[in-house]
């Protein structure tokens, strides 16, 4: 026994035993093409063959003209700067007339400015009471400003800082205190006033032409819920909701749509009442692409797959070249296309796979083309997957909310930044001097309209 040999023994002995199982470990994972941090679905890194290279260089092409800031409008200070002595041998120099000029744009060091409001109250004889001028500068009873009621808002829901970051940002750069819990109450007040906002954006985009919609998931208070977007090109509504079928979309589509919906092929909404459809054509791709890589289909697909992508592209193709088709030649395309896609839902198809995806095809088989006769709207669904990123962003910085009141908060103020922000308009100037009529007159200005670019 090595017991019987001695503690030196018993050591020698384990150390050996170590060794070996680590090298038989070892062989098993080179033998598996994985190591054991590596997942047993997942291909260890050292495997991945190397990704794609550039094709070409980033930026413009060469000989392109250059582009640089412009020069400042304004000069605030200006500093003159001569050398005592030369920097290299520290010898003496000689004065000359040469000089050259440098801009430098900086923020200077920032420190709250503190206003006290005298308020005059005056006796009103026909009323009976004493009145007051209103405070434009603040809410009522609030002792911070609507600048940073605003800014710390527009850094939360439209760029997607924590709370804890904005607080730090106000406590040692803006040498202002604020706590998390001020400016919580202060973002709902602000809700709560751009609310008219927001059911301006709801009716705004319910008579659009051209409306996209989207989901993702959401999380309140530990719970599933779901962030649904409705964009067009000047507009944004978000909406966080517990349910991601129909009942979620009858909340939002409270009356007929007339205009087009751009969708992926979600079966929710198939409820939404609407003139026309458009279901995403790169989903489509996407899953085909993604069953022949995940799926393992039989091996009738090749075929099936080869004529839906050989119609869809044709589709695309057409779509692109209609400017320079003779109308008589476009409409004999088109309706070829939906010959094709016809004898396409008629095959006797034996795949699983593709009887899936041909079932979704016949459901949605008057949504495929709808892009090829009606203006402005495209094959695919991408205005509302890039509408939607910016508060996938947010999600993944703040994980959600932690109350339906704040998810409410949410949704408003994301709509309403973004859409100031489609439209061209400086969001936190546009707020604060909305702000400011409201609390002059009681009536907050509508929402304002897309300003005129260079194009018209």
């Amino acid at each position: 026994m090595i017991y019987q040999q001695g503690p030196e023994a018993v050591v020698f002995a384990l150390l050996t035993l170590t060794k070996r199982i680590a090298e038989q470990q070892a062989a098993l994972a080179a033998q598996s093409h994985q190591t054991p941090s590596t997942p047993s679905g997942m291909k260890p890194p050292y495997q991945k063959p190397p990704g794609k290279t550039r094709k070409k260089r980033p930026g413009a092409k060469a000989g392109h003209p250059g582009a640089r800031r412009k020069l400042p409008q304004r000069i605030d200070h200006r500093k003159e700067h001569r050398a005592d002595c030369c920097p290299k041998c520290g010898g003496r120099l000689q004065r000359c007339a040469d000089t050259r000029t440098r801009y430098t744009e900086d923020i200077p060091h920032i420190h709250p400015e503190v206003t006290e409001h005298v308020i005059h109250r005056d006796w009103c004889p026909r009323c009976q009471m004493k009145v007051e001028p209103v405070v434009p500068d603040a809410l009522p009873g609030a002792t911070l400003g609507n600048h940073v009621l605003v800014l710390s808002a527009w850094l939360h829901y439209a760029l997607g800082n924590t709370l804890s970051q904005i607080v730090e940002v106000f406590n040692f750069h803006l040498q202002m205190k604020i706590t998390p819990g001020g400016l919580t109450q202060m973002w709902y007040r602000l809700q709560a006033i751009l609310y008219p906002w927001y059911e301006q954006i709801q009716q705004q985009a319910l008579h659009s032409a051209v409306l996209h919609a989207d989901e993702s998931g959401w999380r309140v208070d530990g719970k599933t819920h779901w962030l649904w977007c409705f964009t067009t090109r000047n507009l944004t509504y978000y909406m966080i909701n517990r349910c991601r079928g129909s009942p979620a979309l009858m909340k939002f589509f409270v009356e007929e749509f007339a205009g087009t919906l751009v969708s992926d092929f979600w079966g929710a909404y198939n409820a939404v009442v609407c003139a026309l459809r458009q279901t995403c054509l790169v989903h489509l791709l996407r899953e085909l692409a993604h069953t022949e890589q995940y799926k393992s289909p039989g091996r009738h697909w090749p075929v099936f797959a080869k004529k839906l992508r050989r119609l869809v592209g044709d589709a695309i193709r057409l779509w692109r070249a209609r400017a320079d088709l003779p109308q008589q030649t476009y409409a004999s395309r088109r309706a070829r296309l939906t010959t094709r896609l016809q004898e396409l839902l008629a095959m006797p198809w034996k795949d699983r796979h593709a009887k899936r995806l041909i079932k979704r095809l016949r459901r949605h088989q008057n949504d495929l083309f709808t892009f090829l006769d009606q203006p402005d709207v495209p094959f695919d669904n991408n205005a509302a997957e890039r509408a939607i990123r910016p508060a996938v962003v947010i999600r993944k910085n703040s994980y959600g909310n932690r109350s339906e009141r704040g998810a409410d908060c949410q949704s408003v103020l994301m709509s309403v930044f973004r859409t100031l922000k489609q439209r061209g308009h400086d969001p936190i100037r546009t707020i604060v001097h909305a702000l400011a009529q409201y609390l002059t007159t009681g009536q907050l200005p509508p929402l304002p309209e897309p300003k005129l670019t260079s194009d018209g």
